[in-house]
Protein backbone atom coordinates (compact mmCIF):
# COMPACT_ATOMS: atom_id res chain seq x y z
CA UNK A 1 0.00 0.00 0.00
CA UNK A 2 1.30 3.42 -0.97
CA UNK A 3 1.27 5.96 1.86
CA UNK A 4 2.79 9.41 1.33
CA UNK A 5 1.72 11.26 4.50
CA UNK A 6 2.10 10.34 8.15
CA UNK A 7 2.06 12.01 11.55
CA UNK A 8 4.25 10.60 14.30
CA UNK A 9 5.17 11.47 17.88
CA UNK A 10 8.79 11.14 18.89
CA UNK A 11 10.48 11.47 22.28
CA UNK A 12 14.17 11.54 23.05
CA UNK A 13 15.47 9.71 26.11
CA UNK A 14 15.63 11.34 29.51
CA UNK A 15 19.03 11.81 31.13
CA UNK A 16 19.87 9.60 34.07
CA UNK A 17 19.81 11.05 37.58
CA UNK A 18 23.01 12.17 39.26
CA UNK A 19 23.74 10.58 42.63
CA UNK A 20 24.26 12.20 46.00
CA UNK A 21 26.76 9.94 47.77
CA UNK A 22 29.88 10.10 49.95
CA UNK A 23 32.90 7.82 49.83
CA UNK A 24 32.93 5.36 52.70
CA UNK A 25 35.99 3.23 53.40
CA UNK A 26 37.56 1.77 56.47
CA UNK A 27 40.13 4.09 58.02
CA UNK A 28 39.03 6.92 55.68
CA UNK A 29 37.03 9.29 57.84
CA UNK A 30 36.38 11.98 55.22
CA UNK A 31 36.11 10.32 51.85
CA UNK A 32 34.28 13.23 50.29
CA UNK A 33 31.46 13.28 47.70
CA UNK A 34 31.63 10.58 45.02
CA UNK A 35 28.17 10.47 43.46
CA UNK A 36 28.34 9.69 39.73
CA UNK A 37 26.71 11.62 36.89
CA UNK A 38 23.72 10.24 35.05
CA UNK A 39 24.10 9.09 31.44
CA UNK A 40 22.74 11.20 28.59
CA UNK A 41 19.42 10.22 27.04
CA UNK A 42 19.37 8.87 23.48
CA UNK A 43 18.47 11.18 20.61
CA UNK A 44 16.05 10.45 17.76
CA UNK A 45 17.23 10.57 14.14
CA UNK A 46 15.50 10.11 10.80
CA UNK A 47 17.71 8.39 8.23
CA UNK A 48 17.14 7.90 4.51
CA UNK A 49 16.91 4.29 3.35
CA UNK A 50 16.87 4.01 -0.44
CA UNK A 51 15.16 0.60 -0.19
CA UNK A 52 11.97 2.30 1.06
CA UNK A 53 9.49 4.04 -1.25
CA UNK A 54 6.51 4.63 1.00
CA UNK A 55 5.63 5.75 4.54
CA UNK A 56 3.51 2.65 5.08
CA UNK A 57 5.39 1.54 8.23
CA UNK A 58 3.99 4.61 10.03
CA UNK A 59 0.39 3.59 9.41
CA UNK A 60 0.24 1.47 12.57
CA UNK A 61 3.35 2.55 14.53
CA UNK A 62 3.19 6.27 15.24
CA UNK A 63 5.00 6.69 18.54
CA UNK A 64 8.77 6.38 18.95
CA UNK A 65 10.99 6.86 21.99
CA UNK A 66 14.74 6.69 22.44
CA UNK A 67 16.37 4.99 25.42
CA UNK A 68 16.79 6.82 28.74
CA UNK A 69 20.20 7.30 30.30
CA UNK A 70 21.11 5.23 33.35
CA UNK A 71 21.49 6.78 36.80
CA UNK A 72 24.90 7.60 38.22
CA UNK A 73 26.48 5.26 40.74
CA UNK A 74 28.85 5.38 43.66
CA UNK A 75 32.60 5.95 43.35
CA UNK A 76 32.06 8.53 40.60
CA UNK A 77 30.57 5.95 38.23
CA UNK A 78 28.81 7.63 35.32
CA UNK A 79 25.59 6.01 34.18
CA UNK A 80 25.38 4.50 30.70
CA UNK A 81 24.05 6.82 28.02
CA UNK A 82 20.85 5.78 26.30
CA UNK A 83 21.06 4.39 22.76
CA UNK A 84 20.05 6.70 19.93
CA UNK A 85 16.95 5.75 17.96
CA UNK A 86 17.30 5.80 14.16
CA UNK A 87 14.04 5.75 12.19
CA UNK A 88 14.40 4.84 8.46
CA UNK A 89 12.42 6.90 5.95
CA UNK A 90 12.29 6.81 2.13
CA UNK A 91 14.23 9.33 0.04
CA UNK A 92 12.20 12.44 -0.68
CA UNK A 93 10.74 12.79 2.82
CA UNK A 94 9.97 16.33 3.99
CA UNK A 95 9.84 16.66 7.80
CA UNK A 96 7.56 19.27 9.36
CA UNK A 97 7.33 20.23 13.04
CA UNK A 98 3.72 20.48 14.22
CA UNK A 99 1.73 22.44 15.16
CA UNK A 100 3.80 25.38 13.86
CA UNK A 101 4.19 23.63 10.46
CA UNK A 102 7.90 24.50 10.27
CA UNK A 103 10.11 22.53 7.89
CA UNK A 104 12.92 20.83 9.80
CA UNK A 105 14.54 19.09 6.87
CA UNK A 106 14.26 17.63 3.39
CA UNK A 107 15.81 14.15 3.25
CA UNK A 108 16.96 13.12 -0.20
CA UNK A 109 20.33 11.33 -0.24
CA UNK A 110 20.72 7.72 0.87
CA UNK A 111 22.07 7.58 4.42
CA UNK A 112 21.30 11.26 5.12
CA UNK A 113 20.39 11.84 8.78
CA UNK A 114 18.32 14.48 10.54
CA UNK A 115 18.22 14.84 14.31
CA UNK A 116 14.61 15.57 15.30
CA UNK A 117 14.82 15.25 19.10
CA UNK A 118 17.86 15.64 21.31
CA UNK A 119 18.35 13.45 24.36
CA UNK A 120 18.28 14.98 27.82
CA UNK A 121 21.52 15.76 29.63
CA UNK A 122 22.46 13.47 32.48
CA UNK A 123 22.11 14.94 35.96
CA UNK A 124 25.29 15.86 37.82
CA UNK A 125 26.38 14.06 40.95
CA UNK A 126 27.23 15.89 44.18
CA UNK A 127 31.01 16.22 43.47
CA UNK A 128 30.12 18.96 40.95
CA UNK A 129 28.67 21.10 43.74
CA UNK A 130 31.64 20.83 46.10
CA UNK A 131 33.55 24.01 46.88
CA UNK A 132 35.96 25.34 49.48
CA UNK A 133 32.99 26.58 51.49
CA UNK A 134 30.84 23.48 51.00
CA UNK A 135 33.02 20.39 50.94
CA UNK A 136 30.15 17.97 51.65
CA UNK A 137 27.31 19.03 49.32
CA UNK A 138 24.01 17.27 49.88
CA UNK A 139 22.70 18.13 46.43
CA UNK A 140 22.59 16.48 43.01
CA UNK A 141 20.63 16.86 39.79
CA UNK A 142 18.00 14.73 38.17
CA UNK A 143 18.39 14.01 34.49
CA UNK A 144 16.96 16.51 32.00
CA UNK A 145 13.94 15.38 29.99
CA UNK A 146 14.50 14.67 26.31
CA UNK A 147 12.89 16.72 23.59
CA UNK A 148 9.49 15.63 22.32
CA UNK A 149 7.94 16.55 18.99
CA UNK A 150 4.92 15.86 16.85
CA UNK A 151 6.03 15.53 13.24
CA UNK A 152 4.33 15.35 9.87
CA UNK A 153 6.19 13.37 7.23
CA UNK A 154 5.40 14.11 3.59
CA UNK A 155 6.82 12.01 0.78
CA UNK A 156 7.67 13.69 -2.51
CA UNK A 157 8.78 11.04 -4.95
CA UNK A 158 12.19 11.61 -6.47
CA UNK A 159 11.74 11.22 -10.23
CA UNK A 160 13.36 12.86 -13.24
CA UNK A 161 10.25 13.03 -15.40
CA UNK A 162 6.60 13.38 -14.42
CA UNK A 163 3.75 11.99 -16.53
CA UNK A 164 0.72 14.25 -16.32
CA UNK A 165 -2.59 14.35 -18.13
CA UNK A 166 -6.33 13.96 -17.81
CA UNK A 167 -7.83 10.68 -16.58
CA UNK A 168 -7.63 7.87 -19.14
CA UNK A 169 -5.07 9.71 -21.28
CA UNK A 170 -2.85 6.63 -21.28
CA UNK A 171 -0.17 7.56 -18.75
CA UNK A 172 -0.02 4.12 -17.18
CA UNK A 173 0.10 2.47 -20.60
CA UNK A 174 2.94 4.80 -21.59
CA UNK A 175 4.85 3.98 -18.39
CA UNK A 176 4.45 0.26 -19.04
CA UNK A 177 5.63 0.74 -22.64
CA UNK A 178 8.93 2.47 -21.77
CA UNK A 179 9.81 0.84 -18.42
CA UNK A 180 9.48 -2.47 -16.64
CA UNK A 181 6.74 -1.07 -14.39
CA UNK A 182 3.43 -2.91 -14.40
CA UNK A 183 0.77 -0.44 -13.26
CA UNK A 184 -2.90 -1.32 -13.30
CA UNK A 185 -4.39 -0.50 -16.71
CA UNK A 186 -8.13 -0.43 -17.46
CA UNK A 187 -10.40 1.49 -19.90
CA UNK A 188 -12.05 3.72 -17.30
CA UNK A 189 -11.05 7.02 -15.61
CA UNK A 190 -9.09 7.06 -12.34
CA UNK A 191 -7.69 3.57 -12.85
CA UNK A 192 -4.49 4.84 -11.25
CA UNK A 193 -5.14 5.67 -7.61
CA UNK A 194 -1.53 6.09 -6.49
CA UNK A 195 1.71 7.24 -8.17
CA UNK A 196 3.77 4.64 -9.99
CA UNK A 197 7.51 4.79 -10.64
CA UNK A 198 9.37 3.26 -13.56
CA UNK A 199 12.96 3.30 -14.78
CA UNK A 200 13.61 3.74 -18.50
CA UNK A 201 16.96 2.42 -19.78
CA UNK A 202 18.63 4.44 -22.55
CA UNK A 203 21.89 3.98 -24.41
CA UNK A 204 25.28 3.99 -22.66
CA UNK A 205 23.73 2.61 -19.46
CA UNK A 206 21.84 5.88 -18.86
CA UNK A 207 18.55 5.62 -17.01
CA UNK A 208 15.78 8.07 -16.12
CA UNK A 209 13.05 7.67 -13.53
CA UNK A 210 9.47 8.42 -14.56
CA UNK A 211 6.55 9.01 -12.20
CA UNK A 212 2.97 8.37 -13.33
CA UNK A 213 0.72 10.79 -11.45
CA UNK A 214 -3.02 9.95 -11.10
CA UNK A 215 -5.27 11.81 -13.55
CA UNK A 216 -5.87 15.51 -12.97
CA UNK A 217 -9.22 17.17 -13.46
CA UNK A 218 -10.52 20.70 -13.06
CA UNK A 219 -10.22 21.77 -9.42
CA UNK A 220 -7.46 19.25 -8.63
CA UNK A 221 -5.38 21.97 -6.93
CA UNK A 222 -8.16 22.49 -4.36
CA UNK A 223 -8.88 18.83 -3.67
CA UNK A 224 -11.17 17.70 -6.47
CA UNK A 225 -10.54 14.19 -7.76
CA UNK A 226 -7.31 12.36 -6.93
CA UNK A 227 -4.78 14.87 -8.20
CA UNK A 228 -4.54 17.09 -5.12
CA UNK A 229 -3.14 14.30 -2.98
CA UNK A 230 -0.36 13.58 -5.48
CA UNK A 231 0.46 16.87 -7.19
CA UNK A 232 3.40 17.42 -4.85
CA UNK A 233 5.09 14.31 -6.26
CA UNK A 234 5.89 16.15 -9.50
CA UNK A 235 7.39 19.16 -7.71
CA UNK A 236 10.81 17.47 -7.70
CA UNK A 237 10.67 16.46 -11.37
CA UNK A 238 12.59 18.56 -13.90
CA UNK A 239 10.68 17.65 -17.08
CA UNK A 240 7.02 16.85 -17.71
CA UNK A 241 5.61 14.56 -20.37
CA UNK A 242 2.06 15.73 -20.96
CA UNK A 243 -0.09 12.96 -22.40
CA UNK A 244 -3.20 13.96 -24.32
CA UNK A 245 -6.08 11.63 -25.12
CA UNK A 246 -6.39 11.75 -28.90
CA UNK A 247 -9.93 10.36 -28.63
CA UNK A 248 -11.12 12.97 -26.11
CA UNK A 249 -13.83 15.47 -26.97
CA UNK A 250 -11.40 18.44 -26.90
CA UNK A 251 -7.71 17.53 -26.33
CA UNK A 252 -6.64 21.18 -26.59
CA UNK A 253 -9.01 22.15 -23.79
CA UNK A 254 -7.68 19.28 -21.66
CA UNK A 255 -4.14 20.55 -22.24
CA UNK A 256 -5.01 24.08 -21.08
CA UNK A 257 -6.97 22.83 -18.09
CA UNK A 258 -4.16 20.59 -16.79
CA UNK A 259 -1.61 23.39 -17.11
CA UNK A 260 -3.93 25.73 -15.22
CA UNK A 261 -4.21 23.22 -12.37
CA UNK A 262 -0.42 22.85 -12.24
CA UNK A 263 0.04 26.62 -12.05
CA UNK A 264 -2.61 27.03 -9.35
CA UNK A 265 -0.97 24.35 -7.20
CA UNK A 266 2.60 25.60 -7.70
CA UNK A 267 3.60 28.30 -10.23
CA UNK A 268 6.98 26.57 -10.72
CA UNK A 269 5.24 23.52 -12.20
CA UNK A 270 3.89 25.60 -15.07
CA UNK A 271 7.43 26.70 -15.94
CA UNK A 272 8.90 23.19 -16.19
CA UNK A 273 9.85 22.02 -19.71
CA UNK A 274 7.04 19.99 -21.26
CA UNK A 275 6.97 17.44 -24.04
CA UNK A 276 3.51 16.79 -25.44
CA UNK A 277 2.60 13.22 -26.34
CA UNK A 278 -0.55 13.08 -28.45
CA UNK A 279 -1.64 9.57 -27.60
CA UNK A 280 -3.91 6.89 -29.14
CA UNK A 281 -2.74 7.35 -32.71
CA UNK A 282 -3.95 3.81 -33.30
CA UNK A 283 -7.49 5.26 -33.41
CA UNK A 284 -8.81 6.89 -36.65
CA UNK A 285 -10.24 9.97 -34.89
CA UNK A 286 -6.87 10.70 -33.29
CA UNK A 287 -5.06 10.42 -36.63
CA UNK A 288 -7.57 12.82 -38.22
CA UNK A 289 -7.05 15.44 -35.49
CA UNK A 290 -3.28 15.24 -35.34
CA UNK A 291 -2.26 17.56 -38.26
CA UNK A 292 -4.30 20.54 -37.06
CA UNK A 293 -3.35 20.08 -33.40
CA UNK A 294 0.33 19.76 -34.26
CA UNK A 295 0.21 23.18 -35.93
CA UNK A 296 -1.65 24.68 -32.98
CA UNK A 297 0.95 23.44 -30.50
CA UNK A 298 3.73 24.73 -32.72
CA UNK A 299 2.12 28.20 -32.62
CA UNK A 300 2.06 28.04 -28.82
CA UNK A 301 5.74 27.08 -28.65
CA UNK A 302 5.32 23.48 -27.48
CA UNK A 303 6.93 20.31 -28.84
CA UNK A 304 4.33 17.72 -29.74
CA UNK A 305 4.81 14.11 -30.78
CA UNK A 306 2.30 11.58 -32.07
CA UNK A 307 2.42 8.30 -30.16
CA UNK A 308 0.48 5.15 -29.56
CA UNK A 309 1.35 3.90 -26.10
CA UNK A 310 -0.76 0.79 -26.66
CA UNK A 311 1.23 -0.21 -29.77
CA UNK A 312 4.48 1.31 -28.41
CA UNK A 313 4.90 3.57 -31.40
CA UNK A 314 6.82 6.83 -30.91
CA UNK A 315 7.31 6.26 -27.19
CA UNK A 316 11.11 5.93 -27.33
CA UNK A 317 11.45 9.26 -29.15
CA UNK A 318 9.55 10.96 -26.33
CA UNK A 319 11.81 9.41 -23.69
CA UNK A 320 15.00 10.39 -25.53
CA UNK A 321 13.74 13.97 -25.90
CA UNK A 322 12.93 14.08 -22.19
CA UNK A 323 16.46 12.82 -21.42
CA UNK A 324 17.91 15.60 -23.58
CA UNK A 325 15.86 18.21 -21.68
CA UNK A 326 17.12 16.74 -18.40
CA UNK A 327 20.70 17.33 -19.51
CA UNK A 328 19.82 20.91 -20.47
CA UNK A 329 18.11 21.54 -17.11
CA UNK A 330 20.40 20.33 -14.29
CA UNK A 331 18.81 19.84 -10.87
CA UNK A 332 18.69 22.78 -8.50
CA UNK A 333 18.03 22.93 -4.74
CA UNK A 334 14.43 22.66 -3.61
CA UNK A 335 12.89 25.25 -1.31
CA UNK A 336 12.97 22.77 1.57
CA UNK A 337 16.58 21.75 0.89
CA UNK A 338 17.71 25.36 1.20
CA UNK A 339 16.48 25.50 4.79
CA UNK A 340 18.76 24.49 7.67
CA UNK A 341 18.25 20.88 8.67
CA UNK A 342 17.76 21.87 12.30
CA UNK A 343 16.33 25.17 13.43
CA UNK A 344 18.25 27.19 16.02
CA UNK A 345 17.00 26.80 19.55
CA UNK A 346 15.08 29.61 21.16
CA UNK A 347 16.55 31.70 23.96
CA UNK A 348 16.48 29.34 26.94
CA UNK A 349 16.57 32.22 29.43
CA UNK A 350 13.29 33.75 28.27
CA UNK A 351 10.17 33.23 30.39
CA UNK A 352 6.60 34.42 30.76
CA UNK A 353 4.25 34.78 33.72
CA UNK A 354 0.49 34.27 33.54
CA UNK A 355 -2.23 34.52 36.15
CA UNK A 356 -4.36 31.37 36.00
CA UNK A 357 -6.73 32.32 38.76
CA UNK A 358 -7.06 33.96 42.14
CA UNK A 359 -3.78 33.24 43.89
CA UNK A 360 -2.51 30.93 41.11
CA UNK A 361 0.40 31.83 38.79
CA UNK A 362 2.00 30.01 35.89
CA UNK A 363 5.67 30.50 34.96
CA UNK A 364 6.66 29.27 31.49
CA UNK A 365 10.15 29.04 30.09
CA UNK A 366 12.45 26.35 28.73
CA UNK A 367 15.27 26.84 31.19
CA UNK A 368 13.23 27.28 34.37
CA UNK A 369 10.94 24.35 33.55
CA UNK A 370 13.96 22.16 32.88
CA UNK A 371 15.56 23.29 36.15
CA UNK A 372 12.39 22.39 38.05
CA UNK A 373 12.31 18.99 36.39
CA UNK A 374 15.95 18.32 37.36
CA UNK A 375 15.60 19.36 41.01
CA UNK A 376 15.56 16.86 43.89
CA UNK A 377 12.80 18.54 45.93
CA UNK A 378 13.46 16.29 48.90
CA UNK A 379 16.98 17.76 49.26
CA UNK A 380 17.08 21.09 51.09
CA UNK A 381 20.24 22.26 49.33
CA UNK A 382 18.68 21.46 45.94
CA UNK A 383 15.64 23.61 46.79
CA UNK A 384 17.90 26.49 47.83
CA UNK A 385 19.80 26.16 44.55
CA UNK A 386 16.52 26.32 42.60
CA UNK A 387 15.59 29.55 44.41
CA UNK A 388 18.91 31.04 43.34
CA UNK A 389 18.10 30.12 39.72
CA UNK A 390 14.79 32.02 40.08
CA UNK A 391 16.70 35.08 41.21
CA UNK A 392 19.39 34.87 38.52
CA UNK A 393 16.82 34.58 35.72
CA UNK A 394 14.82 37.49 37.12
CA UNK A 395 11.72 35.40 37.74
CA UNK A 396 11.65 36.10 41.47
CA UNK A 397 11.48 39.86 40.95
CA UNK A 398 9.07 39.52 38.02
CA UNK A 399 6.61 37.59 40.18
CA UNK A 400 6.79 40.26 42.88
CA UNK A 401 6.20 42.97 40.29
CA UNK A 402 3.21 41.02 38.93
CA UNK A 403 1.59 41.06 42.39
CA UNK A 404 2.24 37.64 43.86
CA UNK A 405 1.26 37.43 47.55
CA UNK A 406 2.17 35.27 50.51
CA UNK A 407 0.62 31.79 50.15
CA UNK A 408 -0.04 32.05 46.39
CA UNK A 409 0.49 28.96 44.25
CA UNK A 410 3.22 29.18 41.58
CA UNK A 411 3.18 26.47 38.91
CA UNK A 412 6.35 25.68 36.95
CA UNK A 413 6.00 22.76 34.57
CA UNK A 414 4.25 19.98 36.49
CA UNK A 415 5.41 21.29 39.86
CA UNK A 416 3.39 23.50 42.24
CA UNK A 417 5.23 25.71 44.71
CA UNK A 418 3.85 27.87 47.51
CA UNK A 419 5.11 31.46 47.52
CA UNK A 420 6.76 32.42 50.77
CA UNK A 421 8.64 35.68 51.22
Amino acid sequence: MFLDEAEISISAGRGGNGMMHFHREKFVSRGGPDGGDGGHGGSVYLQVDRNLNTLYRFRHVRSFKAEDGANGGTSDKTGKSGADLIIPVPPGTVVRDLPVDRVLGDLIEDGQQLIVARGGRGGRGNPHFASSRNQAPHVAEKGAPGEARHLRLELKLIADVGLVGAPNAGKSTFLAAVTAARPKIAPYPFTTTEPNLGVAALDNFQTIVLADIPGLIEGAHSGTGLGFAFLRHIQRTRVLIHLLDGAAADPLSDFSQINTELALFDPDLRRKPQVIAFNKMDLPEARDRWPSLREEFKKRGFEAYAVSALQRQGTREIVYRAAQLLRENPPGPTAEAELPLYQAREDLSSFSIEREGDGVWRVRGKRIERAAEMTYWEMEEAVVRFQRILEVLGIYQALKDAGVRQGDMVRIGKHELEWND
